[in-house]
């Protein structure tokens, strides 16, 4: 042991509606050399046998979500949260305080081991959630409501009419927008989004710099509550 306490990190939150290229981004930043943090991935395990939103999950919902080996399936849950607002909550609820409990828990292991002193958070409903308040800087991730439909569409899965239910779930990208330091419009060719997403963490190194480089800490943007 060093002694020398944890590093500095700089805390950015990657986000964007539904099939806007959001994880794209991410990924493009994490091979950069960031930490990334995949929300989707942390509460879909938590919707595991065992998870830890697991029974509360289905004792909310019914026993009707359950496939033949007793896993929780995604679209059954999906149908009834994104046709009920009620029902959307109710599951955030039980999901989003784990989420946010275990994106604390990476980022304290990687503030004491990590490699890189850049985290960036991979998830659709940080602004819905209230996480962004506690990051240093917020990316957001655009695209036309045409091109997310057509991107969700070509998933397959879903019809027209569930996947623009499950577009107007989130919040409007323009109340993202307004909070964001950074965004990456990916309505061009992914070379074009690449390189925006490479200008982003260039400029996320030198926020780190800002922000740490003399005083050696720094609490979050944007304040709590």
């Amino acid at each position: 042991m060093s002694g020398t306490g944890p590093r500095p990190l700089l805390l950015a939150g990657v986000t964007g509606g539904i099939a806007s290229g959001k994880t794209t981004v991410a990924v493009i930043l994490e091979e950069l050399g960031a930490h990334r943090i995949d929300a989707d991935r942390i509460a879909n395990a938590l919707l595991e046998p065992g998870g830890a939103v697991f029974d509360a999950v289905v004792a909310r919902f019914g026993r009707e979500i359950l496939d033949p080996e007793g896993r929780i399936r995604r679209s059954a849950l999906g149908k009834i949260v994104f046709a009920d607002p009620e029902a959307r909550e109710a599951l955030n609820a039980l999901t989003h305080p784990r989420v946010t409990e275990e994106i604390g828990r990476r980022v304290r292991l990687y503030a004491e081991v990590g490699r890189s002193s850049v985290v960036v958070v991979d998830a659709a409903l940080l602004v819905e959630s209230g996480v962004h308040r506690t990051l240093h800087r917020l990316v957001v991730v655009r695209c036309s409501r045409e091109t997310q439909l057509r991107r969700l569409l070509a998933r397959g899965g879903l019809g027209r009419e569930e996947a623009l239910a499950r577009i107007e779930s989130q919040a409007p990208l323009e109340a993202k927008l307004v909070l964001a330091d950074y965004v990456v419009d990916t309505e061009t060719a992914m070379e074009e989004t690449r390189r925006q997403a490479e200008r982003v963490y260039r400029a996320l190194l030198g926020d780190l710099e800002k922000l740490f480089g003399e005083a050696g800490a720094a609490g979050p943007r944007r304040p709590a509550g």
